[in-house]
């Protein structure tokens, strides 16, 4: 695969209208939106566009439905090693970097307030989350910002990162060139994350991955496309989705049986992704669809190559067990390399709805947010939280008796750069000490040093990404 592609610009765009053509329903048809709010009792496991709630990821709703679909009794099998992995990585991949992406989201405004002010926050001292940042509640449309950013995933050790997109001509979508103009000037790639956009989103998956790779590959020119490379050296793009394998049904907090909205079986999957495979299979080497879930019977059956966790909630101590799972049913897989969870809690829910806080993760017991000592431990836990992520997924990565190490990949993500919603950002936060008396007033949990889970992050890959390294 060359950089620019096996087939000819124009080659290209006509077999994406030609796939349009062959699959009307995939891209031509209006999207289905999700229920109206009032219709039914706010359920936080469903996505709701109001509020730009994504919803339960795949393994949140199959935790909740069947919870032995991934947290069986067998889960102690196969314990990760936390002893960083011992096979040097550089030597077998060419572009080690592009192999650690961070989860990035675009969908940040200042005029207006975009994604800041959910959950009935006043920015710019109240904002919609647990931490501060240090760069204060930023556009993602601010080339200032976006330098800053590409300056701090490059300076980590990261290759990359994985853009949360939410649709064609959406405000995330119309975020994404500015967004590659820099990442690309900072020698970082781009791919894709999936988001479920519309109760469709599942039916629009082939039309939609053409369109990124036409928009953002083709025309471009590949310059900051992700093209991923395996041990062997063949290259080919990659594409996460969320909330990909669901139930056709599930039960509210209120035990009402109720249809999930953006539900898609399993043969539709198929379909798309068996197109997808023949209409690019003469543009790359390999074409990497992971879905987020824990079922490695429905997964293959659906098409995709492997699984790739988001859910910070899914602990470093099971990451081997999956995997075990995973290699069982011919699938790859990525567990995420994170902070825990420290979510921002909802204002004014009114009653009856069947939303709860959101929980720490990992446990912490009680924790006196206005204690400088309990913002301390709080920060340490993350700490461990991340370590231990970070060994757990490179020791099953590359464990020659597992899937991932016999067929050449590798993959990293880490959960995040930017959700400052769900408090797993790596992006530095405002040191604790530098928080103005308006911004103090809400209570932020950022501990002395916000710097310290970047800097933790980027001490673990030059272990690995440096000549002596593994």
């Amino acid at each position: 695969m060359t950089s620019g592609g096996r087939k000819t610009r124009r080659q290209f765009l006509e077999a994406s209208l030609r796939a349009g053509l062959a699959f009307p329903a995939l891209g031509l048809a209006p999207a289905r939106g999700w229920p109206r709010r009032g219709e039914a009792p706010w359920d936080p496991a469903l996505p709701d566009p109001d509020l730009q709630w994504r919803g339960d990821s795949s393994v949140g709703v199959a935790l909740r439905a069947h919870p032995s679909v991934w947290r069986g009794a067998d889960l102690a099998a196969r314990p990760a090693s936390l002893a960083l992995p011992t096979p040097s990585l550089r030597s077998r991949f060419s572009d080690l970097p592009q192999h650690f992406l961070f989860e990035y989201y675009p969908w940040y405004h200042d005029d207006p307030w975009r994604h800041w002010k959910d959950l009935r926050r006043q920015p710019p001292f109240d904002i919609s989350a647990n931490h501060y940042p240090a760069l204060g509640p930023y556009s993602s449309l601010s080339r200032q910002t976006l330098e800053a950013h590409a300056r701090w995933i490059a300076e980590s050790g990261a290759g990359g990162v994985n853009v949360s997109w939410w649709g064609r001509d959406r405000f995330e979508d119309r975020a994404v060139p500015l967004l590659m103009d820099v990442m690309r000037d900072h020698g970082l790639k781009l791919a894709f994350h999936l988001e479920p956009y519309s109760a469709d989103h599942g039916h629009q998956y082939l039309s939609d991955v053409l369109y990124l790779l036409r928009e953002y590959g083709e025309r471009r020119h590949w310059d900051a496309f992700l093209l991923l490379r395996d041990e062997d050296g063949g290259q080919g793009p990659l594409f996460k989705s969320f909330r990909t394998i669901l139930p056709r049904e599930g039960r509210d907090c209120h035990g009402n049986l109720r249809s999930v909205p953006d539900y898609t079986a399993d043969d539709e999957w198929r379909r798309q992704t068996d197109a997808l495979r023949t209409l690019l299979r003469e543009d790359f080497d390999h074409v990497t669809l992971l879905a987020d879930s824990l079922d490695s019977r429905r997964t293959p059956a659906a098409g995709f190559d492997g699984i790739a966790i988001y859910d910070s909630f899914v602990r470093p101590d099971t990451y081997a067990a999956h995997a075990t799972g995973c290699s069982a049913a011919g699938l790859v897989f990525s567990f995420n390399v994170n902070p825990g969870f420290d979510a921002v809690v909802a204002r004014d829910v009114p009653a009856g709805t069947c939303y709860r806080p959101p929980e720490f993760e990992p446990p912490a017991g009680p924790i006196d947010w206005d204690d400088p000592v309990d913002r301390e431990r709080a920060a340490r836990l993350a700490e461990e939280r991340i370590r231990a992520s970070f060994a757990a997924t490179l020791a099953v990565q590359t464990d020659p008796a597992l899937a991932n190490a016999q067929r050449g990949f590798l993959l990293v993500y880490v959960t995040s750069f930017n959700e400052w919603h769900e408090g797993t950002s790596f992006e530095p936060m405002k040191d604790a000490a530098a928080l103005r008396p308006g911004e103090r007033a809400f209570g932020y949990h950022n501990p002395a040093q916000g710097e310290y889970r970047l800097a933790l992050l980027s001490s673990l890959l030059r272990q690995v990404l440096s000549p002596a390294g593994l």
